[in-house]
């Protein structure tokens, strides 16, 4: 079973900026569609990202009326204070632009945002051209699949299909997202294998294995003898 992959879940209508747009149109631009960054574009292809952030050092420091960092602030405040000069979207951009491919794995995409730190991701093909954006809110909706429809998935697909075990010797509820299962499988790696195959699907909030096997096939003879 394949997870849903960045083009699945990504929005494709994607607002830009280009490098010479102003810097009271980004702004514009960020209020009339209730966003809070932009990707910038040169000749069509994105080369770097405006968010509210990069627009806040300009009331931070006043226009640059302000006193600048001192020597010992950090780089931080010293990066800010660089834009404070900025007229255009070239000018306070943020660069390189945090990218994923479209067929990179919704999990790929989703380290990639926690580690990065960012709340978005901008989708681009092989040519380097913008396809769509994906955020952290895009991922979430994966939590809102039907309970209904993810019982459904869990007794075909894992254990009918993946398992070939009779979907009715296994007791499968899902309450918001929370999948129980009960019953007897045959052997222990079956087990395993649905635990895995289970809280890997997209929507499992968590699971609550019960099932039981009739023989432990993950324990070795010997094991059993001295252990046992």
């Amino acid at each position: 079973m394949r997870e849903p992959t960045v083009s699945s879940l990504m929005t494709r209508e994607v607002i830009t900026a280009d490098v010479e747009s102003t810097f009271k149109d980004v702004v514009q631009l960020l209020e009339d569609n209730g966003i809070s960054a932009v990707p910038v574009l040169d000749g069509g292809y994105p080369v770097g990202v405006v968010s509210e952030a990069d627009l806040l050092p300009k009331e931070e420091f006043r226009g640059g009326t302000a006193d600048a960092p001192g020597l010992f602030a950090g780089r931080d405040a010293k990066h800010r204070w660089d834009k404070v000069s900025g007229l255009t979207a070239r000018d306070v951009m943020t660069s390189p632009v945090r990218k994923v491919s479209p067929g990179a794995g919704a999990s790929a995409a989703a380290r990639e945002l926690a580690e990065a730190g960012v709340r978005r991701l901008f989708v681009m093909d092989d040519d380097g051209a913008l396809v769509g954006v994906l955020s952290r809110r895009d991922l979430l909706k994966l939590y809102l699949r039907d309970d209904d429809d993810l019982r459904t998935t869990i007794r075909d697909e894992v254990f009918g299909r993946t398992l070939w075990v009779d979907p009715d010797t296994v007791d499968v509820v899902v309450t918001d997202g929370v999948v129980s299962l009960q019953g007897r499988l045959e052997r222990q790696s079956e087990i395993d294998i649905a635990d895995h195959l289970v809280r890997s699907l997209p929507g499992v909030v968590d699971l609550q294995n019960r099932l039981r096997p009739v023989w432990n096939d993950t324990v070795h003879p010997r094991q059993t003898e001295i252990f046992g």
